[in-house]
């Protein structure tokens, strides 16, 4: 007799059973109906690629998360980090087939060898929406007008968005004569938030040798209680007004005139770790459970897809970690939960209605009704548990002079209200009466 092998997942991936999946399916349609309402079309990358192309221009911190591996060619390949840059050696090959601006959304996973934690996953979703060929206020905003949209499409309204510009924090380290350093305290101030004012304090001045400049970055970093007064000391603090702080200034009359403004700040310190970000960049923060992280954040990369390619293709956009927001959605009670899909569950209490049954299911489901049969005569006890298991509302029963009237009774199995000897019209009414509510 062969040995059974223990049925096991490694650390930090995940089974999904129906439920947990049926959420994140319902989560996903509604996000995907939200980028399709802003023009944006679906496209897909394999999940390998050449390391080169992945690790191009990423950090040591980076590379240590990739899952690396030889292929069977002897090829150097790894899974996917992130949808970005594959979508940038994406735009790069296909560049004559695309027409731009080009906008795409991605739903896909991705792979990250971290340490597992809550809300961290080494393999999770990510949902991925991009405007490349536009330079423009414009795509800046219509991003952070799309992170805001999605989020309320799946219930997430009590939110923060930050937002700063790497283009203004840059100039702010040329002034100071940082540019050579720019990168490893772009990556420092990123870590505000988890190792606290006082660490980034110290990892500063150790790395430019000045207390002094250590200070006045921290002074940069600094948010103030309105978008205008940080932006005018960002100004203040980088020899006044320039087309990074204007577009800035344009983002945001663009919130006031749609009435979104009260959903975004201005917070200097965001930078964004991965060194492809060059002009606006954003993080989205859950006013209940600030401590899970950023739940969809992005930027501009103007020069990603120049990795591959000799023309200069600007692109914005920003991604949802749909596998965190879901743990945080847990956290606060706020997910909903459903069971199955089904509407309706026909049970079978009789075998020669077999063929009475199907035919009451196919005109429930002509109607956008959900309609399941139960295929096998068993007791009605262990059908209704079956249908409580799956959550299904309602049950139908029929029986032989019910069947030759075209008749049946129609059960809430929630509140085990039941109306008998009605046809397929008037349960239709029902049923949609009670799914409206």
């Amino acid at each position: 007799m062969e040995t059974l092998i223990q049925p096991k997942i490694l650390k930090g991936f995940r089974d999904f059973l129906p439920e947990a999946e049926i959420t994140r399916s319902l989560l996903t349609e509604k996000l995907t109906n939200v980028f399709r309402s802003f023009g944006y079309v679906p496209i897909d990358t394999p999940v390998l690629e050449y390391s080169e192309i992945l690790l191009r221009k990423s950090d040591g911190e980076t590379e240590k998360q990739v899952f690396r591996f030889e292929d069977n060619g002897g090829r150097d390949v790894a899974l996917r980090f992130d949808l970005t840059v594959p979508f940038a050696r994406y735009t790069a090959e296909h560049k004559e087939e695309l027409y731009f601006p080009f906008k795409r959304y991605h739903i896909a996973k991705v792979w990250r060898g971290e340490k597992p934690q809550a809300g961290r996953y080494r393999e999770f979703v990510q949902c991925d929406f991009d405007c490349v060929g536009s330079d423009s206020a414009a795509s800046d905003f219509e991003i952070l007008s799309m992170m805001k949209t999605a989020l309320d499409a799946i219930g997430v309204k009590d939110i923060t968005i930050r937002m700063s510009h790497r283009g203004v924090f840059n100039l702010f380290l040329k002034q100071r004569n940082l540019t050579d350093k720019s990168e490893e305290i772009l990556r420092i101030v990123d870590k505000l938030a988890k190792i606290g004012k006082d660490e980034v304090s110290n990892q500063l001045t150790n790395l430019t040798n000045s207390k002094e400049l250590a200070n006045d970055i921290l002074k940069y970093i600094t948010t103030l209680p309105t978008f205008e007064e940080t932006l005018a000391q960002m100004e203040s603090m980088t020899g006044g007004e320039s087309p990074e702080s204007k577009r800035l200034k344009e983002i945001r009359e663009m919130m006031l005139a749609a009435n979104i403004q009260d959903t975004f700040v201005l917070d200097p310190s965001i930078t964004r770790g991965l060194d492809y970000y060059t002009g606006v960049v954003y993080e989205t923060f859950l006013n209940d459970l600030p401590s899970i992280g950023s739940v969809c954040s992005g930027g501009r990369y103007d020069n990603l897809a120049g990795l591959y390619m000799k023309d200069r293709v600007p692109g914005v956009g920003s991604s949802i970690g749909l596998d965190r927001l879901i743990a945080a959605l847990e956290q606060l009670g706020k997910l909903e939960q459903r069971k199955s899909f089904v509407d309706v569950e026909i049970f079978c209490t009789e075998s020669n209605l077999a063929t009475h049954y199907q035919q009451i299911a196919s005109e429930l489901r002509t109607q956008n009704i959900s309609t399941e049969v139960f295929p096998d005569p068993k007791k009605i006890a262990f059908q209704y548990n079956y249908a409580e298991k799956k959550g299904i509302p309602f049950g139908i029963l029929v029986n032989q002079e019910n069947a030759k009237e075209n008749k049946f009774t129609l059960k809430n199995l929630h509140t085990r209200e039941q109306f008998e000897g009605i046809t397929t019209k008037e349960a239709v009414k029902i049923i949609l009466e009670s799914k409206s509510l």
